[in-house]
């Protein structure tokens, strides 16, 4: 795992198509960020050129542009701010074999503990 890497991020597929993020090439990430049922979930390129991916909307601006973070939404394009309402849960595909890969990417850096 490379210094910085956010974890749960890197873990997080994509909320459209389940697929996983891959060790990023140099340069900023081409995923984006989207705020989907109070949740934050993440976008891959291939789902950013869909138009219909239901994601929450600014009330104030209308953008999708939103972070979900410490119990609030930010609208990145207006900076508009509301608390995140309670209950909120995006469904999120569960990539298959996920959990045998991080398991095994632990065992490999960490070494097996018993």
């Amino acid at each position: 795992m490379s210094a910085g890497l956010d974890l749960p991020e890197a873990i997080m597929p994509c909320f459209s198509c389940g697929a996983r993020q891959s060790d990023p090439i140099r340069g900023a990430s081409p995923w984006k960020r989207g705020v989907r049922q109070e949740t934050q979930v993440l976008i891959c390129p291939d789902c950013q050129r869909a138009h219909d991916l239901d994601l929450d909307t600014c009330s104030t601006c209308g953008s999708v542009a939103l972070i979900c973070r410490l119990g609030e939404v930010e609208c990145r394009s207006c900076g508009a701010v509301r608390p995140a309402r309670a209950g909120g849960q995006a469904e999120i595909p569960c990539a298959p074999g996920l959990a045998d890969e991080v398991e095994a990417a632990l065992i490999r850096v960490l070494g097996r503990v018993h």
